[in-house]
C-alpha cells in the first residue's frame, strides 16, 4: 500500500439503540446522578490500539506466529490495494431493568418533557489524562513513522492521522532478533527506507514516495519540550530524507529497482512548481545548493533535467502549457552553481544553422516564445478576414501584456547567468553574438524564412538586451564614456567584415581593423553594440517585414478577385475545371490568412508603448554617442556642437557599420508613424542635432538613403501630434538656437545634393526629399531670423545660392510640365469612356490608361503646388536674388509659359471632372504665379527678361489673366492694379528689346555664343578652349558640373575670362547698350510705384492660401 496515501474518512452510520442508551447516560450524568456505564472492563480497555507515540512500550508482549507475521507482512506492504477501515471502539453503557413507558402513554409524554432541559444542566468536566512525556527512543519512533509512514508493528496499519503505515518485516524481525524492541531510530534510517523503497509499487516512479517524505521532514517542528538531541536528530532525518531523493534517481539499483528514464528524472517535479505539493519546493532547491560540494550527482541531475526541460519546450507555442518550462529556468535563476553548469553544457552553445539555435541551443526555446510564432498568430487571430477592428485591438493588447511578462522573465534568467561567473557571462555573450552573427541575411530585401531565425525569437533577444543596457543609460549620461568606440578592434564577438561602414570602403575599413587594440572591452561596450545589432536584425528587421505583408496581402486579395470573377464564366463554358478553381481559392484564402494574422501579431507586438519607449531610450544614448565620436567633443543634449564637423574624419567613426545610424532612423520612423505619443517624453534636442549634424556635414555619410531619411526624420516631426501644432519637433526647430544657426543652411545644401546621389532612381527620389524640405522649412518660417539667415546667404555665398535657386526653378518647371501635360490625357480618357458604345476591352485598356495617368497628375501637382508655394516665399524675402543676371532669364521664362498653359488657348485642355481629386485648383495656382511676378516686378532685370522671353510672353496672355484675377475674384483690387502697372511695363520693354533684336542683329559671329547663338556680354574660354558667355557656362554647370564640349569635370574657377574679346564686344555695342538700358529702365515701375498702386485701392491682401 502506497504509504503517501490518506486513508478515506468513515462514513458515520446512524444512530442505533446502544448509542441512543449512551446519549440517555451522558445526559443523565449531567444530572449528577450514578451512571453505571461509566466504568469499562479491564479486558475492554487494554484491547484498544494504542496510539504511536503515546502508548508505554510493552517488551513483554507475544511476538506473533511466522504464518500470521507472513500474512500481515503480505497484508501491509505498499502494493496498491484497498486501505482497511480500523474499527471504531463503541462504549456501551449499563442496562438497566427499568421498563420503558408505553409509547404515548402519559408517563411517557413526562419522561420526554423531563428529558429536554437535561442538556441545560452543566455537566462536571471530565478526568485528565496524565501525560507522560515520552522517551527520545519513543520520540524518534513517532518522528520517523510520521516522517515514512512505515511501521515496525504488523498491528498498526495507521498513524494518528490516519495515514497508511508500511509495515516493514525484514526490520522488524532483524530488531527483534537482536533482542530490542522494534522501535524506528536513526541508525536504522537507511535500512527503513530501503525496504520501504523496495516494496514501492514499481510502476510508480520511487523519487515521488522519498520526494513526500522530504517535505514531511522539512515541515516537521519540535513544538514539545525541544532540546539539541531533537532537532539535531530531525536535521540529520532531513539530510538522509534529501539523500534518498538522490539516491531514488541516481541509484535505483539500491532499492531492488532497473533503471528507468520515465522514472529516473526530476523534470516533472520540477515542472510542477515549487508551489505544488508534488513539486520540487525551495527547501529542496536550497539544500541541494548546500550538498554540491559532497555529492558531485546533484548538479548533472539538474543539468540533465533542464536540458530535457528545454527540449520538450522548443515544440511548443505561447498558445501551449509552455509557462511551466519559463517558470523552471526562473526557479533556476536563483542558484549560480545551477547556471553554471548549464552555461558549460554542450547544448548551450552549439554549431547551429541560424533556424535551429532556438531550437537546439539550452535558452533558445525560452527566447522562441512569442506571439509572432506562426502557430499562436493563426490562433490568435483565427479568421482575420472576419475581425473588426476593435476585436483585432483587443486581442494586441493582451498579446503585449503576456510577451512583456514573459520578457521579463527572460530579462532576470539573463541577468541571472551574467552574475553567476565570469564564464557564465562570457558564454551567455558568445551565445547572443552567435544568433547576431548567422542572421545577417535578415536585413535583405528577400528573405527565405527557412535560413534565418524567426521573427518571434530575435524580437526577444533586443528586447533582453535593451533591458540590459538600462543600468548604464541614465539620463544625465554618465556612463558614455564607459561605450568604447574601439571595440571592433579588441577582440569583438561581432562581426562586421561584410557590413557596409558609414564612410568607408571594404579595403579601408579591413586596413583599418587589422591593426589590432590590447585589452577587453568591458560589459558596458559589449552589450552596447551587441544591442545595436540586435535592433538592425531583429526588431527593425521585423518592422520592415510589415511593408512586404502589406503588398502581398494586396496581391493575394487581387488574385483572389480575378478567380471569383472567372468563377461564372468558367461555370458556362468549362465546367470540368471548377474544381481546379476553389482549390485554388482555398490555397489562396488559406495563404490570406495566414499573412493576415502574422501580421496583425506583428503590429501588436511592435507597437507596444511599453517596448517602444524602452527602445527610443536606447536610441537616444546611441544619437548622442555617435554625435560624440563625429564631433570628437563631449557632446551632449544641452551642450551645442559647432558645425561643420572637423574636415578630417575620425577613423574610428569611417569604419562603424552603417547599421549604427540605419537602426536610429529606421526605429525613429517607425515610433513617428505608429506611436507619436511616445515619442513626446522620449526625445528632443539629440534627434534635431543629429539629422542638422550630418545633412550640413553629409560627408561624413556615404549612404544617400540615410541622409534623405534625416530629412523624413525632420518632416514626420513637424506633423501635427495631439496638442502640438508644429508636431514634435516644430518648436525646437523654429526656436532652439542650434537650430537656427544651422538648420536651413543644411536643408538647402541637402537640397542641392540630392540632385544626383548616385542611385538609379534618384531622379525620381529627389522631388520626394525636396518636398519634405519645403514641408520643414515652411515650418519654420514663422520665425524672421530664417528670412534673414536666407538673405544673408544670398550675398554671403552667392554660388552656394544661385545653385539652390537655380535647383528650385528646375523642378519647377519639370513638375508643372508633368502635372499640367497629364490633364489633356485625363481629359482626353474621360471624354472617350463616355462612349456608349465602347468595347468592354476598349474600355479596360482606356481605364487603366487613365488610372496611370491620374497617379502621374497626383503626384507631381502636390509637388508642384509646394514648389510654386516655396518660390513664393523666398521671392517674397529675396526678389534681389531671384534676379540674378545667371537665373532671371530662366525663371521668366518658367513664369510666362505657366502662365500662358493657365490662361491661354491650351487652357481648355485642363479641364477635367473632379480637378481637387488631383490636388488641381488654378484659383489657388494663377494667383500665386502673379504673386511672384509682383515680388519681382521692382527688378529691371526681370522685367527685360519677361519682355525678351520671345517663346511664352504674349502680352494677351497678361491680359487674360488680369481678366481671371478680376472676374474671379482672385486678387483684391490694390494687388490686380499693381498686376496692371506691371503689364504695361512688360508691354513697354518688350517694344525696346524688339527693337534692341533689330539693332545688334548684324553682331559678327565671334561676337555670338555658340550654344545659346546670343551676343555675349561676359566671355569665357573653357578648360577645352571653346569661349561661351560666362552666364550660359554658369547655368549649365548649375545642372551638369561637365564642360559641354569634352565631358570632362569642371567647375566656374576653371573658366578663364576672355577679357581681349570681351573688350572688342564692349566697343562695338557701348552706344547701342547705353541707349537700350535707358529706355527700359525708363518704362520699369520702381518698388514704390507697385506699393503706391496697391495704396491707391484702398484694400488690403486677400489670403489666397488654401
Amino acid at each position: 500500500m502506497d504509504p503517501n496515501q490518506q486513508q478515506p474518512a468513515a462514513t458515520p452510520d446512524a444512530p442505533d439503540k446502544e448509542t441512543m442508551e449512551q446519549i440517555r447516560a451522558r445526559r443523565l450524568a449531567k444530572l449528577g446522578g450514578p451512571s453505571t456505564a461509566s466504568a469499562t472492563s479491564p479486558a475492554a480497555s487494554s484491547s484498544s490500539t494504542p496510539q504511536p507515540g503515546t502508548a508505554e512500550p510493552n517488551p513483554g508482549r507475544a511476538e506473533p506466529s511466522p504464518a500470521a507475521a507472513a500474512a500481515a507482512a503480505s497484508s501491509s506492504k505498499i502494493a496498491d490495494k484497498t486501505p482497511r477501515v480500523q474499527p471504531r471502539s463503541i462504549i456501551k453503557p449499563a442496562s438497566r431493568d427499568v421498563p420503558e413507558p408505553p409509547p404515548g402513554s402519559s408517563a411517557s409524554r413526562k419522561r420526554e418533557r423531563s428529558l429536554s432541559n437535561i442538556d441545560d444542566i452543566p455537566c462536571p468536566p471530565a478526568p485528565r489524562k496524565q501525560y507522560r512525556e515520552p522517551t527520545f527512543e519513543e520520540w524518534i519512533d513517532k518522528l520517523l513513522t510520521s516522517i515514512l509512514r512505515v511501521s515496525l508493528d504488523p498491528n498498526q496499519t495507521f498513524d494518528s492521522s490516519g495515514h497508511n503505515l508500511t509495515y516493514l518485516p525484514e526490520l522488524s524481525q532483524e530488531i527483534r532478533n537482536e533482542g530490542q524492541e522494534p522501535m524506528l531510530s536513526i541508525d536504522r534510517f537507511q535500512e527503513a527506507v530501503m525496504e520501504a523503497g523496495s516494496v514501492y509499487p514499481p510502476h510508480k516512479p520511487l523519487f515521488e514516495y522519498f520526494l513526500a517524505c522530504w517535505k514531511r521532514v522539512t515541515k516537521f517542528r519540535v513544538l514539545r519540550a525541544p532540546t539539541p538531541e531533537k532537532e539535531e536528530a530531525l536535521k540529520e532525518a532531513k539530510r538522509l530524507c534529501f539523500s534518498n531523493c538522490i539516491f531514488a534517481i541516481t541509484m535505483p539499483e539500491m532499492f531492488g529497482r532497473e533503471p528507468n528514464p520515465k522514472h529516473d528524472t526530476l523534470v516533472p517535479y520540477i515542472l510542477e512548481g515549487v508551489a505544488k505539493e508534488d513539486g520540487l519546493d525551495i527547501e529542496f532547491y536550497n539544500e541541494a545548493m548546500t550538498r554540491i560540494e559532497d555529492d558531485d550527482s546533484i548538479v548533472p541531475l539538474f543539468t540533465k533535467a533542464m536540458v530535457e526541460i528545454s527540449t520538450a519546450l522548443s515544440t511548443k507555442n505561447m498558445n501551449g502549457d509552455y509557462q511551466p518550462h519559463v517558470q523552471a529556468l526562473f526557479t533556476y535563476s536563483r542558484y549560480p552553481a545551477l547556471l553554471n553548469a548549464l552555461a558549460e553544457h554542450p547544448t548551450f552553445l552549439m554549431a547551429q544553422s541560424a533556424p535551429n539555435i532556438e531550437r537546439f541551443t539550452l535558452l533558445g526555446p525560452f527566447f522562441r516564445l512569442s506571439p509572432l510564432h506562426p502557430e499562436a498568430a493563426s490562433c490568435d487571430f483565427a479568421s482575420p478576414r472576419t475581425l473588426d477592428k476593435g476585436r483585432i485591438g483587443t486581442t494586441q493588447q493582451s498579446l503585449q501584456m503576456t510577451l512583456a511578462a514573459h520578457q521579463e522573465h527572460l530579462t532576470t534568467i539573463t541577468n541571472a547567468f551574467i552574475r553567476a561567473s565570469i564564464s557564465s557571462r562570457n558564454k551567455l555573450l558568445n551565445w547572443f553574438a552567435y544568433i547576431l552573427n548567422v542572421n545577417h541575411k535578415r536585413t535583405a530585401t528577400y528573405v527565405d524564412p527557412k535560413t534565418v531565425s524567426t521573427d518571434g525569437f530575435m524580437v526577444n533577444v533586443t528586447v533582453v538586451l535593451d533591458n540590459l543596457c538600462k543600468p548604464f543609460m541614465d539620463n544625465s549620461f554618465t556612463k558614455i564614456d564607459r561605450i568604447q568606440v574601439d571595440y571592433f578592434r579588441r577582440n569583438p564577438r561581432l562581426d562586421i567584415k561584410d557590413e557596409t561602414k558609414l564612410n568607408a570602403d571594404q579595403e579601408h575599413s579591413d586596413a583599418f581593423y587589422s591593426t589590432k587594440l590590447e585589452g577587453e572591452n568591458n560589459f558596458i561596450t559589449e552589450v552596447f553594440f551587441l544591442a545595436l545589432a540586435a535592433h538592425q536584425y531583429g526588431t527593425e528587421a521585423t518592422q520592415n517585414k510589415l511593408n512586404h505583408l502589406d503588398k502581398q496581402i494586396k496581391r493575394i486579395e487581387k488574385d483572389l478577385a480575378l478567380m471569383e470573377a472567372e468563377r461564372p464564366n468558367l461555370i458556362a463554358t468549362r465546367p470540368e475545371r471548377v474544381p481546379m478553381l476553389e482549390a485554388a481559392l482555398k490555397r489562396h484564402i488559406k495563404a490570406l490568412e495566414g499573412v493576415m494574422s502574422t501580421k496583425f501579431a506583428i503590429e501588436g507586438i511592435m507597437t507596444d508603448k511599453t517596448m517602444q519607449t524602452r527602445s527610443l531610450q536606447f536610441m537616444k544614448y546611441t544619437i548622442v554617442w555617435l554625435l560624440r565620436v563625429a564631433s570628437q567633443s563631449d557632446y551632449i543634449p544641452w551642450k551645442k556642437i559647432s558645425l561643420p564637423l572637423p574636415a578630417t574624419q575620425p577613423e574610428a567613426f569611417r569604419c562603424l557599420p552603417e547599421y549604427v545610424l540605419q537602426v536610429i532612423v529606421d526605429n525613429l520612423k517607425f515610433t513617428f508613424r505608429h506611436r507619436p505619443e511616445v515619442m513626446v517624453s522620449a526625445i528632443g534636442d539629440e534627434v534635431v542635432a543629429l539629422c542638422i549634424t550630418f545633412l550640413e556635414s553629409s560627408e561624413y555619410i556615404k549612404n544617400p538613403y540615410l541622409k534623405s531619411s534625416l530629412v523624413t526624420l525632420l518632416y514626420h516631426g513637424i506633423f501635427p501630434a495631439y496638442h502640438l501644432k508644429k508636431g514634435i519637433l516644430g518648436d525646437i526647430l523654429t526656436g532652439t538656437k542650434f537650430a537656427n544657426d544651422y538648420l536651413l543652411h543644411a536643408l538647402m545644401k541637402y537640397y542641392i545634393e540630392c540632385e544626383s546621389n548616385g542611385t538609379s532612381s534618384a531622379f525620381y527620389e529627389k522631388f520626394n526629399i525636396r518636398y519634405e524640405i519645403f514641408q520643414v522649412i515652411k515650418c519654420v518660417w514663422s520665425n524672421d531670423h530664417y528670412k534673414k539667415q536666407l538673405t544673408e546667404s544670398s550675398r554671403v555665398d552667392r554660388d552656394f545660392f544661385v545653385r539652390f535657386v537655380n535647383l528650385l526653378m528646375n523642378d519647377a518647371t519639370y513638375v508643372l510640365d508633368e502635372a499640367l501635360g497629364n490633364f489633356p490625357k485625363i481629359h482626353d480618357f474621360q471624354q472617350q469612356l463616355r462612349d456608349p458604345y465602347l468595347s468592354q476591352e476598349d474600355r479596360e485598356k482606356i481605364e487603366s490608361d487613365l488610372h496611370d495617368a491620374e497617379n502621374k497628375a497626383s503626384s507631381y501637382m502636390q509637388l508642384a503646388n509646394e514648389t510654386v508655394g516655396m518660390m513664393k516665399l523666398f521671392t517674397q524675402t529675396l526678389a534681389d536674388s531671384f534676379t540674378m543676371p545667371e537665373i532671371v532669364n530662366r525663371l521668366a521664362g518658367m513664369l510666362d509659359f505657366n502662365l500662358d498653359l493657365l490662361t491661354g488657348p491650351k487652357s481648355r485642355t485642363l479641364k477635367v471632372e473632379n480637378p481637387d481629386k488631383y490636388g488641381f485648383n488654378p484659383k489657388t495656382l494663377l494667383p500665386q504665379l502673379v504673386d511672384i511676378y509682383l515680388n519681382l516686378g521692382s527688378s529691371p532685370g526681370f522685367v527685360e527678361a519677361v519682355a525678351a522671353d520671345g517663346r511664352s510672353y504674349k502680352p494677351e496672355t497678361m491680359a487674360a489673366a488680369t481678366n481671371i484675377l478680376r472676374s474671379k475674384a482672385l486678387k483684391d483690387p490694390a494687388d490686380i492694379h499693381a498686376w496692371e502697372v506691371l503689364c504695361k511695363c512688360f508691354e513697354e520693354a518688350k517694344a525696346i528689346v524688339d527693337q534692341a533684336d533689330l539693332d545688334f542683329g548684324d553682331a559678327p559671329s565671334e561676337f555670338e555664343d555658340p550654344i545659346m547663338g546670343d551676343l555675349m556680354k561676359d566671355p569665357v574660354i573653357l578648360p577645352s578652349k571653346h569661349v561661351v558667355d560666362r552666364s550660359t557656362i554658369v547655368q549649365h554647370l548649375l545642372s551638369d558640373p561637365k564642360d559641354p564640349f569634352t565631358r570632362q569635370p569642371m567647375t566656374i574657377d576653371d573658366v578663364v575670362p576672355d577679357t581681349e574679346l570681351k573688350a572688342k564686344i564692349e566697343k562695338w555695342m557701348e552706344e547701342r547698350r547705353a541707349e537700350i538700358r535707358g529706355k527700359v529702365e525708363g518704362v520699369t515701375p520702381a518698388a514704390g510705384d507697385i506699393a503706391g498702386a496697391e495704396a491707391a485701392t484702398g484694400g488690403d491682401a486677400m489670403d489666397t492660401t488654401d
